[in-house]
């Protein structure tokens, strides 16, 4: 089978550069023939010489830039199915989230789009299915929407021990504005005790506010400032971090703590690699990990640092959680099983 990957950019350093990474592995190792679509090719062009199977892409009007939808509509008739991941309808990020996309329930053209059979044969979303952000896609659409969580890439991430990585905790990812809050009262204090390390973007003033410059340059697709950052790691040492510290610190975003119907790669990342991870509380974690002592939840604040102290004191407790968890990612959440749900779809 043919698979066509929609990314306007391949220069992002944020989680669409790993989603897509773990996509691409999975097919690729599945057999299947992948490619990746971005803004420096006609997208006619490309159906036209790759003739994908199967066209995965987004709603956010960043894609839709790059797509000529009765082109789009003659590719569909002629066999290429569509799968579109689909923003919030009721979204609650902020406006100032330029990278973010706003309420689908406000996108006109979208919504045009959709309701006249010009956009997918079918529509996904990561969260899961009870998640009020969604509330509304299926009457105003006339489709239902397929969850298809994040998950962890198993070609890309190797677990090792590297001492580069050795210390007591450690948190990979961005320094976004919701989790600002959450870190400085839950997080940074418990340096005072514990050797803590941060990796990821953002985490200084210069490198955020080149973060907005890079990012411009990538909706508007500008040579040089789109690649003005490089990923600070390589795709290897995120798994070798995960083996290497006592405790991974896990935390979402407040509004995913909220809504519970969304998780993060990390999620998943952190038990594949054999590593111990600490996670905030968000209500679909617990369908994902259903067995008792597959993953470490930490109800509330006072929970969180009680816990981390705990396993950190108590490393051998951490060993039998740590292959529970593992097992159960292997078993269920890898990209792997995300491209087979895609295939189902499509066949069904």
């Amino acid at each position: 089978m043919k698979v066509l990957y929609h990314s306007p950019t391949l220069h992002s350093i944020y989680a669409q550069r790993t989603i897509l990474q773990g996509y691409r592995n999975a097919f690729l190792d599945m057999g299947h023939d992948f490619e990746i679509l971005t803004a420096d090719q006609n997208a006619n062009h490309t159906f036209e010489n790759f003739r994908p199977d199967l066209f995965i892409t987004s709603s956010f009007s960043w894609y839709r830039k790059y797509l000529n939808f009765q082109d789009l509509r003659k590719f569909r008739q002629e066999g290429m199915f569509t799968l579109v991941k689909v923003d919030f309808w009721n979204s609650p990020m902020s406006s100032l989230r330029i990278n973010e996309a706003p309420s689908l329930k406000n996108d006109k053209e979208f919504i045009n789009l959709a309701q006249h059979d010009l956009y997918g044969d079918a529509y996904f979303h990561v969260v899961e299915q009870d998640d009020a952000r969604m509330d509304g896609f299926s009457k105003s659409i006339g489709r239902s929407y397929h969850s298809i969580p994040l998950a962890a890439d198993r070609i890309s991430l190797i677990p090792s021990f590297d001492e580069r990585f050795l210390s007591d905790l450690a948190y990979v990812g961005t320094n976004l504005p919701d989790k600002r809050a959450f870190f400085k009262e839950n997080v940074f204090p418990l340096a005072d005790k514990w050797k803590l390390k941060i990796y990821g973007q953002d985490w200084t003033k210069g490198d955020y506010l080149l973060g907005w410059v890079q990012r411009a340059g990538q909706y508007f697709n500008i040579p040089g400032l789109r690649s003005l950052r490089k990923p600070k790691l390589a795709f290897s040492d995120e798994a070798k971090i995960y083996r290497s510290v006592g405790v991974s610190i896990n935390v979402h975003e407040a509004y995913q703590r909220e809504f519970g119907g969304d998780c993060n790669e990390r999620t998943f990342k952190i038990p594949f690699c054999g590593g111990f991870e600490v996670v905030d509380a968000v209500k679909c974690i617990r369908k994902y990990f259903p067995g008792d002592g597959e993953i470490v939840i930490a109800e509330n604040d006072r929970e969180w640092s009680d816990l981390i102290n705990y396993y950190l004191e108590n490393p051998g407790k951490r060993e039998v959680i740590i292959q529970a968890g593992r097992k159960r990612v292997l078993g269920e959440h890898t990209y792997h099983h995300r491209a087979q749900q895609m295939i189902n779809i499509m066949s069904n």
